[in-house]
């Protein structure tokens, strides 16, 4: 019997977009900012990016060969997961830690959950805060690997500590700072962010409500009260910018509800904004972003509307 015609119940959608056209299309986005890691910071970086990409495809191909599962290598999903996870490290992270957290990333947080669309939670972000935890020094040491382009601490580290003077706010700018390979340059991020707007990957909803309700934050209540040019180098330092065009926006993670994506970039903002002015460490996008998915549920639930009719009918119930 012929299988050209398939019923099924509504609704039916027609799009050329599928799983692994738009993870390429993300995969192309985080080109600049991965080509100006592997620039800024070595061959290191190079060998880094490629051993966490693999690690994160090996761990998806070995779980489903153990639980007898379709392979779904070719949806790219690893691949930008492993990506993603490696311009989140620093260049001198030993290459087994970030095996470590490629396989964390993987099998952990997202096949054990289901694999691609049942994860509660970022992959790559959950691998990075996995490695936070278990190896803070490496994760936080930009001074003393020899493949490091720069020494010192994180221009966030040295505002905290000395103030904005400390740093140079057009070098946090174009990248030429210690930081992790691919959060460095806010313009080969935004460079991949406009790409994704155009391909239509993204919409400026949670970007833009992560971006503004943090800059509101840290004019208010940042080590700078009101200073545009300490907001600037809030904005460019760390990883908020990576974070709010390419990981906040994860389709699994992230609310599919016009309000709730709004709901959810703020609580990415305002989350961010305490985690820097009134937390231990300096950053604080990883977690907060963490913490944004685990609310999805909840956003989601009270910004779903109302099937037309419904809310008459439950008036007239009570």
């Amino acid at each position: 019997m012929s299988e050209k015609f398939k019923v099924s119940s509504s609704p039916h959608v027609r799009a050329k977009d599928s799983t692994s056209r738009i993870m390429l299309y993300v995969i192309i986005a985080l080109l600049p900012a991965t080509l100006f890691g592997i620039y800024n910071f070595g061959f290191h970086a190079l060998i880094l990016i490629l051993v966490t990409i693999a690690s994160c495809m090996a761990s998806e191909w070995i779980f489903e060969k153990i639980v007898h599962k379709k392979n779904t290598l070719p949806d790219l999903s690893a691949v930008v997961t492993g990506l993603l996870l490696a311009l989140n490290l620093p260049a001198g992270l030993p290459w087994w830690e970030a095996v470590i957290g490629g396989v964390f990333s993987i099998v952990i947080v997202k096949m054990l959950f289901g694999g691609l669309g049942q994860n509660f939670m970022n992959p790559a972000l959950g691998g990075r805060c996995f490695l936070l935890i278990a190896f803070a020094a490496d994760m936080t040491n930009f001074a003393s690997s020899k493949f490091e382009a720069y020494s010192g601490a994180t221009p966030l580290g040295m505002i905290r500590n000395d103030g904005i003077s400390s740093v140079k706010v057009m070098d946090m700018l174009t990248g030429r700072i210690p930081g992790t390979i691919g959060e460095t340059s806010v313009i080969a991020i935004l460079i991949g962010a406009i790409i994704l707007i155009l391909l239509g990957v993204i919409t400026l909803r949670i970007p833009a409500a992560y971006i503004i309700t943090f800059s509101v934050f840290m004019l208010i209540f940042g080590k700078e009260r009101f200073d545009l040019t300490y907001l600037v180098a809030e904005l460019c330092g760390g990883g908020l910018m990576l974070g709010a065009f390419f990981m906040a926006t994860d389709y699994v993670t992230s609310p599919i509800t016009p309000a709730g994506q709004i709901i959810y970039g703020i609580c990415c903002g305002l989350l961010t904004g305490i985690f820097r002015c009134f937390g231990a460490n300096a950053e604080g996008v990883s977690f907060a972003i963490i913490l944004s998915n685990l609310l999805v549920p909840i956003i989601e639930k009270f910004t779903v509307p109302k099937a037309f009719g419904m809310v008459k009918e439950a008036k007239k119930n009570e």
